[in-house]
C-alpha cells in the first residue's frame, strides 16, 4: 500500500499546507518559514533524484532566505560543480512541491524516476548547510527524513555561508581529478583564500582597515573565522572591522543592516561609525553579495555596487592579462542584468573597450552568459557575483611562459585571482579580498574608485501586489509582456527625463514588483520611479 511507502510514510509529519502552489525560482524555494516543512522534505526527494540521475555525484542543498526578514527561509539545490540547479530541474522541484498528498507526491517521484530513467540502484549522496535562522534546525529534521527515506548517503555541514557549500560541492564532486578545486572542508576554504589572498597581494600595501557590516548573519562568524587565516596590516595584510555579527538574537538578521539594507536605502547602515573617506562593505544575510560605499569630507553617501565591483575587476583582470602578454589570447567580457547603471555599461564599452552581454535577473542566468568568455565578469547590481574562468584560459595563464619579470609578476597576479575567486557563485568573503587586493596594486582608495565613472542618479522601490506572476517581461526583462498596456505607460514616462531609464519585474522570492528607474537628477530619478510604481500599482489590482 502506498501509505506503507518510506517516502509516503515520512511524507505524513510534514503535510502540504492547502490552497498553497509553491515555485522553484531564481533562489529556489524562499517563502515564510512556517509554510516550509513540506517543501524542504520533497526537495530532498529532488537532491537524491538529481544525484542517481548523475551518476551518484553528490548535490548540495543550502537552507537559507539571505536577506529576507528572519521569520522567512528558503531552500536551494547546488549541482555538482558547485553551480546552481539545472533549469529543467527547477520544473521538477515545482512539480514534487505541489503533489497534493503523500499519495500523489509518491506517484509524482515514481514517475520522474521513470520518466528520467533514473537507476534507483546507485547509491545517492547529499550535503547540507543552512544559514543562522531560527527556523534553520527545524527545517533539516524535515530534509534528513527525505534523505532517510531514500537511502541517501547525507552530510550535515552545519551553518556555513551559501558559498562556503557551493565550494564544498565542487571540491568533493572534483577530488582526485584534473580539475581539483580544493579541500572540501571549511578549514580548507579558509585556506585556500587565504594563500592565494597572499600571493595576490603581491607585498602591496592595503590602506587602512576596511569595516564589514555582516548583516547579523552568517557571514559575521565565517568572516571572523577567515581572519585567523589572513595576515593582518602590520604583517603584509588587511586588517578587517567586523560589525553586525550579532548571531544570538535571530530577529535581529538584516535588520537595519546588510547589502540590501544598503542598496535599497542609499545610506549606510546605522551601526556603521565609519570615519569619512574609509572603506565599507556590507553582506547580505548568507555572505553571497557585498556591497562597497564610504562617505566623503562632507558626509555626502557613495555607495560602490555590483556595477562597481565588476568594473573594478573587469579593469584590473585586462590589465593583468595584457601585462602578462596574454592580452591577445584571453577574451575578457562583462555580463550585466537590466538594473546595471547605464553609466556602467557605458564606461565598460566605451573605455574599457570590453563586451557587455545583458541576461535576465538571477545568477544562473549571468553565470551561463560568463562561461561563453575565456574570463567572464558577472556581477548583479546588488552585488551578487563572481568571475569565471573557462578551462581553455585557466590552461593559459597556468602554463605561458613570461618573457620578462614584468611578464612573471602580472602572471602571478592573475594566477592567484584565478583561485582566490570563488568561480562557483557570487561569494562576499572573496570578493571582498578580490577588491581589496586590486584597490592594493592601484594604490586606490574609495574615492579613486568612484571617480572611474559617475554613476546616474537611479532609485530601487518595491511594490506589494497580489499576484507578481501577471507581471510578464522580455528583452532581458527590460519591457513588460503583461499586464497590457503597462509598457506603453512605462515608455512614455520615461521619454519626459533626461537620460531616462526605468522598468518593472516580478520579484523571484516575494509577492512584489521591483521597479528600477534613473534619469539624469536624483530628483528626476525619484519621481520616475514614484510614477512606474504607480503603473504598476494600477496594474497588480
Amino acid at each position: 500500500m502506498a501509505s506503507q511507502h518510506p517516502i509516503a510514510e515520512a511524507s505524513a509529519k510534514y503535510p502540504k499546507p492547502a490552497e498553497r502552489t509553491f515555485q522553484y525560482g531564481t533562489a529556489g524555494f524562499r517563502m515564510k518559514a512556517s509554510l516550509l516543512d513540506s517543501v524542504v522534505y520533497r526537495v530532498g526527494l529532488l537532491a537524491a533524484l538529481r544525484s542517481r540521475k548523475l551518476n551518484g555525484q553528490i548535490i548540495g542543498v543550502m537552507i537559507t532566505a539571505s536577506h529576507n526578514p528572519p521569520d522567512d527561509n528558503g531552500v536551494k539545490l547546488v549541482d555538482p560543480m558547485g553551480e546552481m540547479l539545472e533549469g529543467s530541474w527547477e520544473t521538477y522541484a515545482t512539480i514534487l512541491a505541489n503533489a497534493p498528498s503523500d499519495q500523489k507526491l509518491v506517484e509524482a517521484y515514481d514517475k520522474l524516476t521513470s520518466d528520467l530513467k533514473i537507476n534507483s540502484e546507485i547509491k545517492a549522496r547529499v550535503v547540507f548547510a543552512r544559514d543562522t535562522r531560527a527556523s534553520g534546525p527545524r527545517l533539516v529534521s524535515a530534509l534528513l527524513a527525505s534523505l532517510e527515506a531514500t537511502s541517501t548517503e547525507n552530510t550535515d555541514y552545519k551553518l556555513l555561508t551559501t558559498p562556503q557549500l557551493h565550494y564544498i560541492t565542487r571540491c568533493l564532486n572534483t577530488k582526485g581529478t584534473p580539475y581539483d578545486y580544493g579541500i572540501p572542508t571549511e578549514q580548507g576554504y579558509y585556506e585556500k583564500m587565504a594563500t592565494s589572498f597572499k600571493a595576490a597581494i603581491g607585498g602591496r600595501k592595503i590602506q587602512g582597515p576596511v569595516t564589514v557590516d555582516c548583516a547579523n548573519g552568517v557571514g559575521g562568524p565565517k568572516l571572523r573565522e577567515l581572519i585567523k587565516y589572513l595576515p593582518s596590516s602590520s604583517e603584509g595584510g588587511i586588517d578587517i572591522k567586523v560589525v553586525n555579527d550579532d548571531v544570538v538574537k535571530p530577529e535581529r538578521l538584516n535588520h537595519q543592516c546588510g547589502a540590501d539594507f544598503v542598496k535599497t536605502n542609499q545610506r549606510a547602515p546605522p551601526s556603521s561609525h565609519s570615519t569619512p573617506l574609509s572603506r565599507c562593505a556590507s553582506l547580505d544575510g548568507d555572505a553571497d553579495r557585498i556591497m562597497y560605499y564610504f562617505t566623503d569630507s562632507d558626509s555626502s553617501f557613495h555607495l560602490l555596487d555590483g556595477d562597481r565591483i565588476a568594473t573594478l575587476a573587469a579593469l584590473f583582470i585586462g590589465d593583468m592579462a595584457r601585462n602578462a602578454g596574454l592580452g591577445e589570447k584571453l577574451k575578457v567580457g562583462v555580463v550585466q542584468t537590466a538594473y546595471a547603471n547605464g553609466a556602467s555599461t557605458s564606461y565598460i564599452t566605451q573605455d574599457l573597450k570590453l563586451p557587455v552581454v545583458c541576461t535576465p535577473t538571477g545568477v544562473k542566468h549571468l553565470h551561463h552568459a560568463a562561461t561563453k568568455f575565456d574570463v567572464g565578469v558577472y556581477f548583479e547590481a546588488n552585488g551578487h557575483g563572481t568571475v569565471v574562468f573557462s578551462d581553455l584560459a585557466l590552461k593559459r595563464i597556468n602554463k605561458y611562459e613570461p618573457k620578462s619579470p614584468a611578464q612573471s609578476s602580472a602572471l602571478d597576479t592573475l594566477r592567484a585571482l584565478t583561485a582566490l575567486i570563488n568561480q562557483t557563485v557570487g561569494d562576499a568573503l572573496s570578493d571582498l579580498l578580490l577588491v581589496e587586493v586590486i584597490l592594493a596594486h592601484k594604490s586606490w582608495g574609495p574615492k579613486e574608485w568612484d571617480l572611474t565613472y559617475t554613476d546616474l542618479p537611479n532609485r530601487l522601490g518595491r511594490v506589494e501586489v497580489a499576484d507578481r506572476n501577471i507581471f510578464k517581461t522580455t528583452d532581458a526583462e527590460r519591457k513588460l509582456e503583461s499586464p497590457p498596456g503597462a509598457q506603453a505607460q512605462i515608455d512614455a514616462l520615461v521619454g519626459k527625463y533626461k537620460n531616462g531609464r526605468s522598468f518593472a519585474r516580478a520579484s523571484g522570492t516575494e509577492d512584489a514588483v521591483r521597479v528600477y528607474a534613473e534619469a539624469a537628477t536624483k530628483g528626476e530619478a525619484d519621481d520616475l520611479a514614484t510614477k512606474v510604481a504607480d503603473v504598476v500599482k494600477r496594474a497588480g489590482i
